[in-house]
């Protein structure tokens, strides 16, 4: 079955390529060093916030927080500036929170629809139109607003777009296939990119699937890891995990790939179990493209 999420997650490293060039273009619109931001999303586009925000800190590029638009984000912090992720521009809690935020924070939102809500609310707008998605499932327009983020941290994009061309092109090990269950590792900024790839498998492909900071998964998760299981860390391995992840008996999985290349492996997988499964990737069950709650803010 031919899909609309198969044919974006293979168009990603063209988008990417694509987002280079618009930080590069709109360096002015991104955050400043030094500067003291807010980053929030819902769903996909909130564990991207929190690789960003985790990265940037890492960087030393300034004091960076991620929330989820869903909970009650704390604008009384000084922020100098909130930055907003949003596909459509239409999920209600990204646009109350920008319209809580007018005329008292700057803002910024990414988004892949110009005319949206959100870009109306906003002080400040990039468009990733390019990137925009016909599938409810976020892949390219997610991974495009973190790389277009990373490039304005000055991050070359170069090596991650062509392990990205790998990572499409390599077939997935047919044993990854046979795992009941799944389960990310990331340190640092790649924790909130393991959270992704779980939520990938868990929507696309209804599976058992976890993540944690790697370290913590040593502190009880472990326990869960058996026979059945496959263990992927994605970023630097720390020194004995592999040892601990194998006495388990789970397959465990770890490389010198690009953090964000490697969700595209996790992508590509949670396609691939979907159609095992008899599932429509396009379209999971109770899932839609933006949330949107009763009394949205208009206009």
């Amino acid at each position: 079955m031919t899909t609309h999420v198969s044919a974006e997650i293979a168009g990603q490293p063209d988008c990417w390529r694509r987002a280079a060039d618009t930080a590069a273009d709109h360096a002015d619109l991104l955050p400043r060093r030094g500067e003291r931001i807010a980053v929030v999303g819902c769903g996909t586009s909130y564990f991207m916030a929190r690789a960003y925000a985790a990265l940037r800190e890492s960087l030393g590029a300034g004091e960076t927080d991620a929330f989820p638009a869903s909970d009650e984000t704390p604008l009384g912090r000084g922020y100098e500036r909130i930055v907003a992720l949003t596909r459509s521009g239409a999920t209600t809690e990204v646009v109350t929170l920008l319209a809580r935020a007018s005329g008292r924070i700057p803002t910024l939102v990414l988004t892949g629809v110009p005319d949206s809500r959100a870009a109306h609310h906003a002080d400040r707008v990039v468009v990733l139109d390019y990137a925009d998605e016909r599938s409810v499932v976020q892949t390219r327009f997610a991974t495009t607003a973190l790389q277009l983020l990373r490039a304005g941290l000055g991050v070359d994009l170069a090596p991650s777009i062509a392990d990205a061309e790998l990572a499409l092109y390599e077939p997935l090990p047919t044993v990854w296939e046979r795992r009941a269950q799944f389960t990310f590792l990331g340190t640092g900024w790649t924790v909130g990119i393991a959270d992704e790839a779980a939520h990938k498998l868990r929507g696309v492909a209804r599976a058992w699937a976890e993540s944690y900071a790697a370290m913590e998964y040593r502190h009880g998760p472990i326990v869960i890891s058996d026979r059945t299981s496959l263990v992927c860390c994605l970023g630097p391995e720390p020194a004995g995990l592999r040892d601990e992840v194998e006495a388990t008996g789970a397959l465990f999985a770890a490389d010198a790939i690009d953090p964000v290349a490697a969700l595209v492996r996790a992508q590509r997988l949670s396609v691939t179990l979907a159609a095992r499964r008899g599932l429509n990737p396009d379209r999971p069950r109770h899932a839609s493209r933006s949330v949107i709650l009763s009394g949205a803010i208009r206009g």
